[in-house]
Order: C-alpha cells, then structure tokens, then sequence
C-alpha cells in the first residue's frame, strides 16, 4: 500500500431538530453524500469527529443545537500488493485464467480492505496479471460482492483484458446466480426490472427502492423448494 501524502478538509454541522435522536455516523452519511457509512465509521474511529468539542462514538444520538466537527481525511492511495493466500484455479492459459472466489474474500482492494484480497492472491501465484484495471485492480474485467461466491475470469495480459471487456460491454456473456431465499416464491419463474441505484443512507449498498437508477433485469426461476426457503437461480 502506497502510503504518500493525504489531503483534508473540516465539515461544521448544527444538528438541526428534525435531526435530534439518530446515530452520529448515520447522521454524517447522510450529510456528507460523498462518504460511505463504513468510512464516516473509520473517521470516527480515528478520532476524527468531534460533537461539541469532544470525541464521540458512533452510537452517539445526536441532539438539536449541537455542534459537529469532521476532519475529512483522504485514503492514501492502494495498490495491490502479492499476499500467500489459498485460491481455487478451474481454468489457467496464457491469457486468462478462471479462479472460484470463495464467499468473504473482497476481489480488489478498497473501501478499507488492503489485504486479504483475491487480487493480492492471484499477484503472489502468477506474478503478474494485466494492467488495464489500474494498479488496484489488475487483471480484473468483472467482479462479485465480498459476500457472493463464483466463477470469475481474470486477464493476464491487456490484450486478453481488452477482448475480455468488449464481451462483457456488449453482453456476450450470460451470468447465472444461485440464491437461497427466506420464505416461499409462490410463482415458479419472473422477471424484475426496476431501476437499481446507490442507497442513500447505506451507501455500500444498491437498491431498487428509488425512482431513478440504471435499468435493469434479472430473469429467475425457482429450482428446490424448502421449509422457509426457495432455491432460485438467476439470470442478469
């Protein structure tokens, strides 16, 4: 992790009364738009935040008049370094290789996460991957959440990298998703297609609760059906 020079900036609240009795980090995600919550957590943390005055935590609920100061401090900037951590290869040539990420492991380096991540593993086992991503992300043409298991395609090289990423824009790959739902699908296949965006409270997270957003679509059909749970798989 490069670890070069930072820059930041003071943010002053007045917490207004309609604001009175919510959580302090929930407060400054919504304040500071640019910030996720997980990040207004680790200023907080870091000392960063002070309510009239004083270091608080991040449960602290806020009341009407006080006054909120934030030091908005810039991450240093990431790259990927070679970490010795297990991963599974399906597939492996000189251009590409298929690797199945386990559930838990971050693909790339950000929001926090420096280590640990599927990147730094694939740096340690081939050495090098393309560079077409940017230092942060090489090799990585697409990705799946911290939390969501699979298949993933990786370029060793720019040109596999580019071809690679031609695919994916102009979608000549289809993506298929096993999911395990709480409670029971009554229907047996469907459709969705409201728009996704950034959620504005949580803003690690997308939803499809608001109005605008990318369009969307995710075909699904049921596979199993369990006792309080619905095997589903999907198409996006």
């Amino acid at each position: 992790m490069d670890t070069s020079a930072t820059t930041s900036r003071i943010e002053n609240f007045r917490v207004e009364p309609e604001d009175e009795g919510g959580r302090l980090d929930r407060y400054l995600a919504i304040h500071l738009p640019d910030l996720s919550r997980t990040r207004v957590q680790e200023l907080i943390a870091q000392g960063r935040v002070r309510v009239s005055g004083e270091t608080a935590r991040s449960s602290h609920r806020v009341t009407a008049g006080e006054r909120i100061e934030v030091e908005v401090l810039d991450r240093p900037r990431l790259d990927a370094e070679a970490e010795e951590i297990p991963i599974e290869l399906l597939y492996e040539d000189d251009d590409i290789v298929v690797v199945n990420k386990a559930a838990g492991m971050v693909v790339h380096a950000g929001a926090g996460e420096t280590h640990g991540t599927l990147v730094n593993a694939l740096l340690h086992r081939l050495g090098t991957l393309s560079e077409a991503g940017g230092a942060i992300r090489p090799g990585i043409v697409h990705r799946l959440d911290r939390g969501t298991s699979g298949v993933l395609i990786v370029a060793r090289n720019d040109e596999a990298h580019r071809a690679l990423a031609d695919q994916f824009q102009e979608r000549h790959v289809d993506k298929y998703y096993l999911a395990l739902l709480h409670g029971r699908v009554a229907e047996n296949s469907g459709s969705i297609t409201l728009p996704i965006s950034r959620d504005l409270v949580r803003r690690t997270r997308m939803t499809t609760r608001r109005r605008e957003g990318r369009e969307a679509r995710t075909d699904w059909r049921v596979l199993l059906r369990f006792t309080g749970f619905t095997l589903v798989e999907t198409r996006l």
